[in-house]
Parts: C-alpha cells; sequence; structure tokens
C-alpha cells in the first residue's frame, strides 16, 4: 500500500494554501492534494470568501509569497465602505463611513476561480502532488502512532494509502467533522443569497455629482467592499478581476426571512422595497447573470480542530462565522499556521497532543472573541450613528490585537500568551462589554442624523494602527505594543461610553474623533 506524510482532502482555498505553507517550510516534504472538482475552475467561481482582510491578505502575500499574483491579477481594495441607503437612490446624499485616499496595509479583491486555479498550478510547480477530479471514498483515522488509512477514486480507478497526516479542508462537506460528530452550532441565525453578474457595477456612476465623487482619491469607491446597510441585513457589492461583479444579501434571519430572496427574482423583490439603487443596476444587467447561490444558517463552530492523533480541520470544515469583515482568510490563515507547527513537532520527533490542544484553545478563543462582533449585533447596523462607532471599535480591536500578533509572527509564540494573558483576557471582556453597550445605545432610540461621510483616515490614531502593522518588531517590542494597544482600547471604550450617555468623559481619554467627523453622534 502507498504511504504518504500529509494528505490534504479538498483542494480549494484552505487545502491548496496549507499544502503550499507546509512546502515552503519543508522542501522535501510529501504531499497529496485530493480535490473534487475539476480544474481549471471558471472566473468569478461561484464561492464566497472574495474580499480579503489584512490578516488573510499578509498571509497570501507575504506568508505564502503571492504578492507579484495578487497585484497584477486582482484588484487592491479601497478598503471597507458602508452606506446607509435603506430606501433611497440617492447614494450622494446618505451617511457614509470610509476612507478618502486609501490606507498603507494592503487588502484585495480575490476572483476566486482566478486565484484557486492559480494555486493549483503553484502547487504542481512547487513539487505538491494535486490531483483534480478524485473524490474521496472513504477513511479511517488510526490512534496512536499507526497511520491513517484512505481511499480515494480517480478516473474511475479506486487507489489505497496510508498518510501520517490526514488534513480536512473538505470546506461545509466536513468529512471527518461528519465520521467523528463535531459539529456544533451557534446561536448566530443569519442567511445569505449571493450572485455574480459579468460586468462592474461602478457605484461611482451611480450619481451625477462630481463633488461626492471627487471626494476620494482616486475617485474610485467601487473597488471597496461596499456595504448598503439597514436594520437586521447588509447588502455586499465587490468586484472581481474577471470584470465581473459579486452582490450578495446577509441577514438575520428572524428580521429578513430567507424564503422572502432564496431565487434571483425573489431577490430582486427584496432589493426593490429596501435597496432600490442595487436593485435598478441589477436589474439592468440581469441578462448577465452567471449564478446564483444561498445558504441558511451559515454560521457554525466545531467540538475540535486539531489532534494529537495526527489529523486535522481547516478553513470551513471546521468552523464558519460570518461574512461581515470577511474573516475567512484569516482563519484559514490562523489554522494552517498552527497545523504546520503541529507537523514540524511531530517531523522532530516531538510529540504533538499537548501543543495539538493549546493551539485549538488559542483559535477556539479567536473564534468566540469574532463571533461577538455579529451575534445579536445585525439589529444595529441600520443605525448610522451608532454602526459607525462599532465599526471602529471592531476595526481598533482587530488590528490592535489580533493583527499584531498575526503580523509579527507569534500565532505560535505560547511565552507571549502566557505572559500577556491578563492583559489579553481584560481585551476579550472589554470587547464583551462594548458590543453590549453598541446593542444598548442603539435600543435607545431615534438619533440625529445628519447625513455626511465618515472619513476613518482623518482619525490620525486609527491610521496609525494601520500603518504599524506593517513594522517589524522583536519579542519584546511586540509584547510593547500589545500592552499599548490594549490600553488605548481601554480609552476608547471610555470615550465611546461617553459618547453614549453612560458616563462622562474621562480626564485622562485621548482626544480620540474629530469633531466635524463624528459631530452627529
Amino acid at each position: 500500500m502507498i504511504q504518504r506524510e500529509v494528505v490534504i482532502m479538498g483542494g480549494g482555498l484552505a487545502g491548496l494554501t496549507l499544502a503550499l505553507q507546509l512546502r515552503q517550510r519543508f522542501p522535501d516534504i510529501d504531499i497529496l492534494v485530493l480535490e473534487r472538482k475539476p480544474h481549471p475552475l471558471p472566473a468569478a467561481a461561484h464561492k464566497v470568501g472574495e474580499s480579503t482582510v489584512e490578516i488573510g491578505a499578509r498571509y497570501f502575500s507575504e506568508t505564502l509569497g503571492l504578492r507579484q499574483h495578487l497585484e497584477r491579477d486582482h484588484i487592491r481594495k479601497f478598503g471597507f465602505r458602508f452606506f446607509w441607503s435603506e430606501y433611497r437612490r440617492d447614494i450622494d446624499a446618505v451617511t457614509e463611513l470610509g476612507v478618502r485616499s486609501i490606507f498603507p496595509t494592503p487588502s484585495y479583491q480575490i476572483d476566486r476561480g482566478i486565484f484557486e486555479n492559480f494555486l493549483g498550478e503553484e502547487a504542481r510547480r512547487r513539487g505538491i502532488e494535486f490531483m483534480d477530479r478524485a473524490k474521496v471514498r472513504g477513511f479511517e483515522l488510526a490512534d496512536g502512532e499507526g497511520d491513517h488509512a484512505l481511499t480515494y477514486e480517480h478516473d474511475g480507478v479506486r487507489h489505497h494509502l496510508r498518510c501520517r497526516w490526514l488534513i480536512d479542508a473538505t470546506g461545509r462537506a466536513g468529512l471527518i467533522k461528519r465520521k467523528l460528530d463535531l459539529a456544533q452550532p451557534n446561536d448566530h441565525d443569519a442567511n445569505a443569497v449571493w450572485w455574480r453578474i459579468d460586468e462592474h457595477l461602478l457605484i461611482d456612476d451611480w450619481t451625477g455629482n462630481d463633488g461626492w465623487r471627487g471626494q476620494c482619491t482616486p475617485p474610485e469607491r467601487w473597488r471597496s467592499t461596499n456595504h448598503m446597510v439597514g436594520p437586521g441585513y447588509w447588502v455586499w457589492l465587490i468586484p472581481l478581476s474577471s470584470g465581473a461583479h459579486s452582490v450578495g444579501i446577509v441577514c438575520d434571519a428572524k428580521m429578513h426571512p430567507l424564503d422572502r430572496m432564496n431565487t434571483f427574482d425573489k431577490a430582486l423583490d427584496w432589493l426593490r422595497e429596501f435597496q432600490p439603487l442595487i436593485a435598478d443596476h441589477c436589474e439592468r444587467t440581469r441578462d448577465k447573470l452567471l449564478d446564483f447561490l444561498f445558504f441558511r444558517h451559515f454560521s457554525y463552530g466545531c467540538k475540535q480542530v486539531f489532534s494529537g492523533d495526527r489529523w486535522a480541520l481547516t478553513g470551513e470544515a471546521g468552523l464558519f462565522l460570518d461574512p461581515f469583515y470577511s474573516p475567512g482568510s484569516d482563519f484559514i490563515c490562523i489554522a494552517n499556521t498552527y497545523i504546520t507547527e503541529l507537523v514540524a513537532q511531530d517531523r522532530a520527533g516531538d510529540p504533538v497532543d499537548g501543543h495539538a490542544r493549546i493551539y485549538e484553545q488559542l483559535y477556539f478563543s479567536f473564534y468566540r472573541n469574532t463571533l461577538a462582533l455579529y451575534q445579536d449585533q445585525y439589529p444595529l447596523f441600520g443605525d448610522p450613528v451608532v454602526m459607525p462607532m462599532k465599526v471602529i471599535w471592531d476595526y481598533s480591536y482587530y488590528w490592535g490585537v489580533l493583527c499584531q500578533i498575526v503580523f509579527q509572527g507569534r500565532l505560535t509564540d505560547l511565552a507571549l500568551f502566557s505572559e500577556l494573558a491578563p492583559e489579553l483576557e481584560q481585551a476579550q471582556q472589554l470587547n464583551t462589554r462594548m458590543q453590549a453597550l453598541m446593542r444598548d445605545w442603539h435600543r435607545d432610540g431615534d438619533k440625529p442624523d445628519r447625513a455626511h461621510m465618515l472619513d476613518q483616515g482623518r482619525l490620525e490614531w486609527f491610521a496609525q494602527l494601520n500603518r504599524e502593522m506593517l513594522d517589524s518588531l522583536s519579542a519584546e517590542e511586540t509584547r510593547a505594543r500589545l500592552r499599548r494597544n490594549i490600553a488605548q482600547l481601554q480609552q476608547l471604550a471610555d470615550t465611546l461610553r461617553a459618547r453614549a450617555g453612560r458616563g462622562p468623559l474621562p480626564a485622562q481619554a485621548l482626544d480620540l474623533f474629530d469633531r466635524q467627523l463624528f459631530e452627529n453622534t
């Protein structure tokens, strides 16, 4: 029977990037990737996860060395952008949150078909055996030092092999999860529908207001991940380098039931009611519709993702949070980095069970912290006063804590996590309290909305958080940076409490907000 070192079930985004990371770490490692779908995939493949944020972008461009491909074949993102545009067609006269000039830390809009085709080709160039049109027919997980057994079918022929490491990257099929009954629901009940149109939706041209278009440099809001938001939902607009545009509706299941939008015609009817400007442009281009898909109850957890018996889950085979803030590729980065470190320890002859449990605890901690950003928060999405404050808070927490850990290569630095445990726990508890504050603030009732553009770039401390992610720090400097950022989060929390009417502005609080920028609060 054939013996392999690592078999990865699933050759999508999570599986192929893990294969590349393993090969980069160990030039002599033996890897087989089994992918059910035939390659090449079509451009604008119907997969969610087109918008990357800073951690995922850093992972693809720097950790895996794919920056040239990203810059050449995909779209540099103009940040996140939000419009409180419910019932409106005058997009130039609603509250907008975004930046006028792009921040220095890059992120990208990724055409998943183009990207995954490139990943498959790159895997083969690097000596990885990537087999498409290969279907896993069964497997048995070993205990202790035994090898796993796997059967797959390729071109009508069945093959049997044994492997030391078996990785599940099969997405929502979740082969190991199903076999071991690891599925774990969470309390975030939301649905999504999405489609692609074979034409760019140029939001900058949706108004004749040259002054509004000229507020951004360059005047290319269409390159942003644009969010049209309302109570209980958001609509995404994401451009793809193939020339297509991705459109999606994500809703709190209780506030906007899926059966109102689970076909393209129903989704258009829903848009006509809540976001008529998007409906106008989707109606105009309906003859260029490429696909339409939906997910019900898309968010879920998992009981276990890493095992001392040398199996692991990555990507959506393990857990999935929410497309808002685009954390999917971030969690692929984190899971793949931990799996790569476990393989390294095994190759060195060290037991992996203890580290597998510690890395899993950290991974689940990141999951819970991120889940708090979404759970019970959709009702306030339509609030043009509170929601911008939530976005500022959520970004500050992400850039100031998790991004610093990842960008400085400290995900596996257990000494750092041990030493900073009190501060990291403080930040986690602070985030939990702030999410509750946002909900309470929203429930306070109507607030004045003097529509204008809220430019995050005018917040110098906020722009500094973005710039500083590119710094190269020593271990001690990283610890100092994290302590400073967590202290600043406390000051930001105090300022937001004061603005929400929950107490006076503390004398020691930083001057965190530009008065003109946030005058409507």
